[in-house]
């Protein structure tokens, strides 16, 4: 997946634990360790709203965009 999540650099910026955000920002624990661990395949604009909103700080310090490289070796020329 190309987007990765940086849930757990802000919670150690912010000296926070997975239950307090969770607790705080009104999610289980375990679906915020879906999200964090990037294996959520959406997340609700609520709930990124309620985390930038806990964790003071913009989308853009939970969510990144890195590109997949198709790393395909070239063929060896075997002439």
């Amino acid at each position: 997946m190309p987007i990765a999540v940086d849930i757990d650099v802000m919670l150690a910026r912010r000296k926070m634990s997975v239950g307090e955000l969770a607790e705080r920002v009104g999610i289980t624990p375990a679906n915020l360790a879906v999200l964090k661990n990037g294996r959520a395949k959406a997340v609700r604009f609520t709930t990124l709203a309620a985390l930038c909103e806990v964790l003071e700080c913009q989308p853009g310090d939970l969510l990144r965009y890195e590109p997949e490289h198709a790393s395909a070796e070239p063929a060896a020329n075997s002439a």
